[in-house]
């Protein structure tokens, strides 16, 4: 199709479909979210794709479903953010509710690294992103069937507020496909 469609509520107009993916630049934290809630406990996997060197792959989980930034830092989102390659490809980021928030679980990108989670995003690869969670309050978070990181949250993201599933980008062109959720 050539339109997003009533699944999806995009908060602002870089939200695209290009070549049957749904893509964006330059959207400045105003992301699109899925319209149909998530279940308390799923398992949602995705490709993401970078169309530059500078990486900035991103997803909202279990968040609000309408909310975006209010101001150049996204310091108030209402999900738990997973981010490949951000700040222009130097950091993989698990977050909840703050990307910034000094109680993220991060990767420093590492070009010389022999581990996979510490390389950078290359562009026009295919990550394949797998979140889950299966207890109510431990997100896994994998990307190639790599595990990056696990976030035991002692106070879960869950009900009103916390249903939706989101992508988001900054300033950087991504494009994501192959959306599969599975209640778990």
């Amino acid at each position: 199709r050539v339109e997003l469609g009533p699944d999806w509520n995009a908060l602002g107009p870089a939200w695209k479909l290009q070549n049957g993916k749904l893509c964006a630049r330059g959207a400045r934290n105003k992301g699109i979210w899925l319209v149909r809630r998530l279940p308390v406990n799923a398992r949602i996997e995705f490709d993401a794709f970078a169309e530059s060197p500078d990486g900035d792959l991103k997803a909202e989980l279990w968040g609000d479903g309408v909310s975006g930034a209010t101001g150049n830092s996204y310091t108030n989102a209402t999900s738990y953010l997973a981010i490949l390659g951000g700040w222009k490809n130097t950091k993989h980021v698990l977050a909840r509710l703050d990307e910034h928030g000094d109680d993220r679980l991060e990767f420093d990108v590492d070009k010389g690294s022999d581990d996979e989670r510490a390389r950078a995003v290359s562009p026009g690869q295919a990550y394949r992103f797998k979140i889950e969670r299966a207890d109510g309050k431990t997100l896994s978070w994998s990307v190639n069937n790599v595990e990056y990181f696990d976030l035991a949250d002692p106070e879960p993201l869950t009900g009103a507020g916390h249903e939706h599933l989101g992508f988001n980008d900054w300033d950087a062109p991504v494009c994501f496909d192959n959306l599969k959720i599975t209640p778990l």
